[in-house]
């Protein structure tokens, strides 16, 4: 799950870390008002709230929003309503986004802050060593990956325990990376160290700062923030899910996070993928991908729920005009093998079966399921395994072409 800037600077104030002072705005003379409250005088930083990175550099699609992107900064109070009003209600497209773009339906007021140094920061989970990775880069307000996959001197990264304190070698290491002198230790120690603790704290994924500044007074102050949240944890901070903001899911999306499900569509490709958990579905993602096709869109189904919201989470993919075959993965267990038959037969007779679907059962109710399906008629295959779900799915597909 992610949030929008401001709102992962309200979490970061919260546990201690420095941020510019700024207020949420809806319309232009609102933005002029909290910019008034900030500052008599100025400048100002007005920041479009979208999920999506690259802001400053992106474009709007409308004509009268001008050329600018959507991080602007104002100088005069008269200013602030006429640059907020470009904004609001216009359409952004940055490298994070589609070509249609993001809805900008409020900005973000900021008092500008005059610093010494700017820098990158951002914590990771590296599935690859199951720990937190700190990234610090001397690059700001530039794609991470980019930079990792052609600049990788560029990125100083320190594995962190999630039991320990960042140690005084390891600000240390960074300081020298990005050449500061000692002076500045109890300042990174301080900034750093609570950026962990929320890290932990929160379940996060990512939080990224892009960028950090270094204040007069030595001070580290967040002048960006980004974080994701692992939605796997969300049950434990309501607080956070009422954060979630519905005008940034597409319709399916929507629908099937409001079903407890997590939906995702992909650039290209033709397969549509539904299991029971990440594993499967990187593996799912792993055969299609080396059997020469794409999956077009994937939803990965919980347990706990009923047959009807199974049976609308099996309709997103079903109804999805870029799906040409579907291949359903499910391991039984919390969510057992009959509940999801019965989601696809519901499905089916609401919208209708007209695509290849491959079905692979393993685990409770295994065979109840399977009869299920035999016995409606439905033109269902099975497989053994993922191998020969997708080889079947393949080869249904391209008879079908």
């Amino acid at each position: 799950m992610n949030i929008h800037e401001y709102q992962a600077k309200k979490i970061l104030a919260q546990y201690g870390i420095n941020v510019p002072e700024g207020g949420i705005a809806y319309t232009p003379a609102e933005a002029k008002r909290v910019a008034q409250k900030l500052s008599s005088r100025g400048p100002w930083m007005l920041k479009a709230q979208i999920q999506a990175g690259a802001r400053a550099e992106g474009h709007f699609l409308e004509h009268e929003a001008g050329r600018k992107g959507g991080v602007r900064k104002v100088t005069q109070i008269k200013n602030v309503s006429y640059e907020a009003a470009q904004m609001l209600n216009n359409t952004l497209v940055t490298e994070q986004t589609d070509a249609k773009g993001r809805l900008v339906s409020k900005v973000y007021v900021e008092k500008f802050e005059t610093v010494k140094h700017l820098f990158y920061a951002g914590m990771i989970i590296d599935s690859a060593v199951s720990t937190i990775t700190l990234l610090i880069s001397d690059v700001i307000n530039e794609s991470i990956v980019r930079i990792a996959d052609f600049q990788t001197d560029k990125i100083l990264r320190i594995p962190l325990k999630f039991d320990a304190a960042i140690s005084d070698a390891q600000i240390m290491k960074i300081l020298d990376f990005l050449l500061l002198d000692e002076k500045y230790l109890q300042s990174f120690h301080d900034f750093l160290g609570k950026l962990l603790f929320t890290f932990v704290n929160l379940d996060a994924q990512m939080i990224e700062i892009n960028p950090v500044g270094i204040l007069p007074d030595k001070k580290l102050v967040a002048l960006d923030a980004k974080i994701n949240f692992d939605d796997n944890a969300l049950f434990r901070h309501p607080d956070i899910v009422r954060m979630h903001d519905d005008y940034e899911d597409d319709a399916r999306k929507l629908r099937a996070y409001r079903s407890g499900f997590y939906y995702h569509e992909f650039e290209e490709g033709t397969i549509g993928c539904i299991v029971n958990g990440d594993g499967l579905a990187l593996e799912a993602m792993d055969i299609i991908k080396a059997k020469g096709y794409s999956p077009a869109c994937a939803l990965n189904v919980k347990g706990g729920v009923d047959k009807d919201k199974i049976a609308d989470g099996i309709k997103l993919i079903m109804t999805n005009p870029r799906v040409e075959g579907i291949v359903i993965n499910v391991l039984g267990g919390f969510l057992r093998c009959n509940l999801v038959a019965d989601g696809i037969l519901s499905a089916s007779q609401d919208v209708g079966l007209n695509m290849p679907l491959i079905v692979r059962f393993e685990g409770t109710n295994k065979d109840m399921a399977r009869a299920i399906l035999e016995e409606s008629n439905l033109q269902v295959t099975f497989a053994e395994d993922m191998n020969e779900a997708v080889d079947e799915l393949v080869t249904q597909m391209e008879v079908n072409a």
